[in-house]
């Protein structure tokens, strides 16, 4: 009789009953629960969690390297910062600011580039809108808690080396508030060494210039700096690149008419003006087909032009051309520091206007003069600057060494 067991079904093995087991419980793994107590301390880290993946994946939070983890949840709450997207148009206004000045003007901004640039004007109380860096390193750099409630955007540093005018940007650049002079904080130490000494700039074009000469305001002590209508912006980026933080070290004051510039003054202030050309008998000596490159405005055409224009005819015109000059000369190294002075600097191409001439000769100012050897070119308004802003502190010192040693002694 055939067996016909082969036809009939196996009863599945043990092994095999171990194997499916195991795969099953490889689909669905047991979920081991935490004791209640660790799960309330891990509620609150959960929701903050959520709360920042429903705030959006664009926005990372700024922590240090070595902080502890007890200050890193605070840090994060506390300053976030985007990243640049393609088309923002946060970027076109860097562009904006920094070629616009009647932009500038318009809607209060400036631009400033560099930690030391940004640093300075945070600490003066300069109010921060929007802040571009390269990497998390370069806004390290600048105090972070006085970077509260402004915006934090990260760049490409190729998108810097566009917006910049310097050939290796520091990877940062921020879009400030345009000062006020009256609610800034300068420093102490620049309060300590403050002399009664104000200066004018008038008709100072060149950024590079103007820039230097506030450094060496800044240097000296100044009182201010007044800047008459028809000098360049004070805010200009090539202006504060070469005033190296000075902007916040004095008050400057733009765009004034000179009918309000004695305002600004001391009282009883004296107002001299600088004249860096060649001494009078030697300029005599020279031949009248040489032109000569002065900084007083006599002989020159745009000043021509400005005397007939308000004159309103060439018989005015000729009659002040021989007018003599009103205010005295001396040398610069004469003794001219009184109790207060401000000192009027006039541009390269035009030199001091009519106005400067007439406040200075209504305030007993005199000409100073910086003699140069003959058939040379004045001195340029910042290096005229520098020289008399350090001969009047100078001056002041040496009086003041002067009556010390004067004074009697009491027993």
């Amino acid at each position: 009789m055939m067996r016909l067991s082969f036809l009939l079904p196996r009863p599945p093995s043990e092994g095999a009953g171990r194997a499916r087991g195991v795969r099953a419980l490889r689909r669905t793994p047991v979920r081991v629960l935490p004791p209640r107590a660790q799960a309330q301390e891990a509620a609150p880290k959960a929701q903050q969690q959520q709360q920042q993946q429903q705030a959006g994946p664009s926005k990372k939070p700024l922590t240090r390297e070595r902080e502890t983890p007890a200050e890193e949840p605070q840090k994060e709450a506390e300053l976030r910062y985007d990243r640049a997207f393609p088309g923002d148009k946060r970027l076109s206004k860097v562009v904006t600011i920094a070629k616009s000045r009647a932009f500038r003007e318009k809607h209060g901004k400036i631009l400033l580039e560099g930690r030391r640039l940004i640093t300075d004007a945070l600490a003066a109380g300069a109010s921060p809108q929007t802040l571009f860096f390269s990497a998390l390193d370069r806004l390290r750099e600048l105090p972070v808690g006085k970077l509260k409630g402004a915006s934090l955007v990260k760049v490409k540093f190729e998108d810097l080396q566009t917006w910049s005018d310097v050939i290796t940007p520091q990877g940062v650049i921020g879009i400030f508030s345009r000062p006020d002079y009256a609610k800034m904080t300068y420093p102490e130490v620049q309060q300590k060494h403050r002399l009664p000494l104000s200066l004018i700039c008038d008709n100072v074009r060149d950024p590079g210039n103007l820039g230097t000469i506030l450094r060496s305001a800044a240097g000296v002590g100044c009182e201010r700096v007044l800047l008459v209508k028809g000098c360049v912006d004070a805010w200009e980026p090539k202006v504060l690149r070469a005033g190296m933080g000075a902007h916040f070290r004095l008050p400057i004051i733009s765009n004034l008419d000179w009918e309000v510039v004695p305002n600004y003054l001391l009282p009883d202030t004296c107002v001299h003006i600088a004249d860096s050309t060649m001494e009078p008998s030697r300029r005599a000596q020279e031949e009248p087909s040489v032109p000569t490159k002065t900084a007083w405005p006599y002989e020159s055409k745009a000043w021509l032009a400005q005397v007939q224009a308000r004159s309103g005819s060439n018989a005015d015109l000729k009659e002040q051309e021989t007018q003599p000059d009103p205010l005295e000369v001396q040398h610069y190294y004469e003794p001219w520091m009184e109790v207060a002075v401000a000192l009027v600097i006039g541009g390269e191409t035009h030199g001091v206007s009519v106005e400067a001439r007439q406040l200075a000769g209504s305030r007993g100012g005199r000409r100073l003069l910086i003699p140069v050897v003959p058939g040379l070119e004045s001195l340029n308004a910042a290096m005229a600057a520098s020289i008399l802003l350090f001969e009047g502190k100078r001056q002041l010192r040496q009086g003041e060494e002067t009556a010390s040693r004067a004074a009697p002694a009491w027993p």
